[in-house]
């Protein structure tokens, strides 16, 4: 035979590797019989596999008979080889799982401002969860008006994003979280502030200077602030607080945030039962995108802390 043909194939398949496997219970079980019982198979299939394996590599493994087995040199030569093999092998399963199940990276969100008072604290407890899962995790967070979050979740800028749920995008998944309420205010200073909620009209309501969202609003929202004397404008919610704490102005506030200045007396809703209106509010992720352990592990916490 040429010195080719005395080789084992260039490239391994299962098969291969099944050999190598019989042969390395046989050599660790101290011979055919012994190694029945551990590969489950019969002595006549074992003693086969080995011959398979010799005639493979064109050399005696071992010898086998009346004296008993014992691996040749040749045969101990390619018992270690085996080990180096498998082990390579269960390395690379090793560290490919790895891959696949430790968290590592980045993720990047975006969230509508000032969601961080709102008592269910659903984003906060599934960081906190993500971060526990996943330490070497790096969390990037961008507060950014709704349509940013949109456009930065479509392109890929942003993996998950937090924002009111006002449309659907067809290139988007939503994920319900929970229902955020607003009610009209006014601040300590201002007229209202000292009036009897069931003393003020309608009419004398829309004579004062407001303050409303210059970022899109659900057709109910609109209509509670179709009243409303719109004298100023602002991109975010913080803008519009602002404003209404400059004891000049009237506009809508969810109650979470504005519960710190009611608190301290700084602040005082008006009519709540007539102004008020609910904002749902839902993570979104990109549709199609490829899969992304970090956001779907993020995703899954803030499932798993649905009430």
């Amino acid at each position: 035979m040429s010195r080719a043909e005395n080789l084992i194939p260039r490239q391994l398949g299962d098969a291969h590797i099944r050999l190598l496997r019989i042969y390395k219970a046989v050599v660790e079980s101290g011979g055919f019989s012994a190694a029945e019982v551990e590969l489950n198979i019969s002595r006549p299939a074992i003693s086969l596999a080995i011959s398979e394996l010799e005639g493979i590599m064109n050399m005696r493994l071992c010898n086998r008979g009346r004296a008993g087995f014992a691996l040749t040199e040749q045969g101990e030569e390619v018992y270690d080889a085996t080990l180096q093999l498998l082990g390579s092998l269960e390395n690379f399963r090793s560290r490919i799982n790895a891959i696949n199940t430790e968290l590592k990276g980045e993720l990047n969100i975006g969230i509508t401002d000032n969601m961080v008072t709102v008592p269910q604290m659903r984003i906060t407890r599934a960081l906190a969860a993500l971060k526990k899962r996943g330490p070497e995790v790096t969390f990037n967070i961008r507060m950014i008006p709704p349509k940013d979050i949109e456009s930065g979740v479509i392109d890929g800028q942003l993996l998950v994003g937090i924002v009111p749920e006002l449309r659907s995008l067809p290139g988007l998944n939503y994920f319900p979280l929970y229902e955020e309420q607003s009610l009209l205010y006014c601040c300590e200073g201002h007229p209202l502030f000292n009036t009897d909620n069931s003393n003020i009209t309608d009419e004398e309501l829309s004579g004062f200077d407001a303050v409303v969202p210059a970022y899109p609003q659900s057709a109910e929202i609109k209509q509670q602030q179709a009243l409303l004397k719109a004298s100023a404008s602002s991109t975010d919610r913080e803008g519009i607080a602002f404003l209404i704490l400059s004891g000049s102005y009237i506009g809508f506030l969810p109650t979470h945030f504005a519960e710190r200045w009611v608190r301290d007396g700084k602040l005082k809703a008006i009519q709540p039962e007539k102004r008020s209106f609910n904002t749902r509010f839902t993570a979104i992720t990109r549709k199609g995108a490829r899969t992304n352990l970090i956001r779907e592990a993020y995703i899954e916490e803030l499932e798993n802390t649905a009430e």
